[in-house]
C-alpha cells in the first residue's frame, strides 16, 4: 500500500463512553491496513488496551506522520496545544457534542480515515495563540490556546478595567466582565456567544471580543494575526486569564497580558468532501426552515 502516512498515532478520550472499543477497533483497522499504530500512553493506560505499542505524546508526534484524536473538541484544544510544536498533522474524531474540531462521526470513521490516509484529503493550517502574563517587568505566566485566550472576572463577580493596544498603540479602555481574544478557529466557541464575528478558520486574523462591556459603544475588532495584543489590567479585585477554558492564571491589578500568535500552527486533516459551511449549517442550526 502507497501511503505518506506509514505510522499513525490515537489519541482517545479516557472518560467516554464506549471509548476503549473505538479505539482498540480503528487500531485494528489501520493495522489490517498495513499502517503501524501508537497508541497514547496515557490513553492505553485508562482504557486499558495493551494490544498496539505506546508513547508519549511528545514522541507520539516525531514517531507518527498522522495523529488521530477520538474525543471532543475539548480533546482535540490539549492535544492540539501539545503537538503543535512537532508539527504533526491531526485527524478528528467526534464522540463529543459539538464536533467543529473533530468533524468525522463515528459511525464513518473507517470510511473517512482510510480516504484520507490514502491521499485524498484537505489539509487546513490553523493558528494558535501565545499568551505571556507579565507583572513588574517579569514574565510570570505563559501558555498556548487553540481557540481564545480570555482576560474575565474572578469568583468575585465585578467588572475589570482594562486597556487595549495593538502592537504598541493605544486603541481603548474598557469596563466589562472581560475580553475574549480569539483565533478563526475560537470565533466559534465563547467568543460567538460574545456577539462575536465568524472567521473562516483559515483567515490570518485574531478577534478582540468584549465580553458584557459596561458601555455600548465597545464592539468586536479583528486585526491582523501577526499583531501584537496588549491587555493591561488597570483594575479588578478578582481577575483571571483562561486558556481555552482549560488552563488559567490569576491575575492582579497592574498585569499585562501579552498575546501574539504562535510560532507554529497546527495541521488539520479532513475527508476530500470536507465544508466548512456545511459544518456551521449543521451545528448551528441554519439549514432549518423559519
Amino acid at each position: 500500500m502507497q501511503t505518506l502516512f506509514h505510522t499513525v498515532g490515537l489519541v482517545g478520550k479516557y472518560n467516554n463512553q464506549g471509548m476503549e472499543a473505538s479505539v482498540r477497533s480503528l487500531g485494528e483497522f489501520l493495522r489490517g491496513r498495513g499502517h503501524t499504530v501508537l497508541l497514547a500512553s496515557q490513553t492505553a493506560e485508562h482504557l486499558g488496551i495493551d494490544d498496539f505499542p505506546t508513547r508519549n505524546l511528545q514522541d507520539m508526534a516525531i514517531d507518527s506522520d498522522a495523529v488521530v484524536v477520538l474525543g471532543g473538541d475539548g480533546t482535540m484544544l490539549s492535544i492540539a496545544r501539545e503537538l503543535a510544536p512537532r508539527g504533526v498533522p491531526l485527524i478528528g474524531i467526534n464522540q463529543g457534542r459539538l464536533g467543529f474540531l473533530t468533524d468525522i462521526t463515528v459511525d464513518h470513521m473507517y470510511d473517512a480515515v482510510a480516504e484520507i490516509l490514502s491521499g485524498q484529503y484537505m489539509a487546513e493550517e490553523r493558528i494558535l495563540l501565545n499568551g505571556q502574563v507579565h507583572r513588574g517587568g517579569e514574565r510570570v505566566f505563559e501558555s498556548t490556546a487553540f481557540n481564545d485566550v480570555v482576560v474575565g472576572k474572578g469568583g468575585s463577580g465585578r467588572l475589570i478595567d482594562l486597556e487595549i493596544a495593538i502592537n504598541g498603540e493605544f486603541v481603548q479602555s474598557q469596563r466589562a466582565d472581560g475580553l475574549v481574544v480569539t483565533s478563526p478557529t475560537g470565533t466559534t466557541a465563547y467568543a460567538l456567544s460574545a456577539g462575536g464575528p465568524i472567521m473562516h478558520p483559515t483567515l490570518e486574523a485574531v478577534a478582540l471580543v468584549p465580553i458584557c462591556p459596561h458601555t455600548l459603544s465597545a464592539r468586536p475588532i479583528v486585526v491582523s494575526s501577526h499583531a501584537r495584543i496588549e491587555l493591561h489590567l488597570t483594575y479588578a479585585d478578582d481577575a483571571r486569564v483562561h486558556f481555552d477554558g482549560q488552563h488559567h492564571f490569576d491575575l492582579l491589578s497592574g498585569d499585562h497580558v501579552w498575546i501574539t500568535r504562535a510560532s507554529r500552527p497546527i495541521t488539520l486533516l479532513h475527508p476530500h468532501s470536507y465544508s466548512y459551511y456545511d459544518t456551521l449549517r449543521q451545528k448551528l442550526h441554519w439549514g432549518k426552515q423559519l
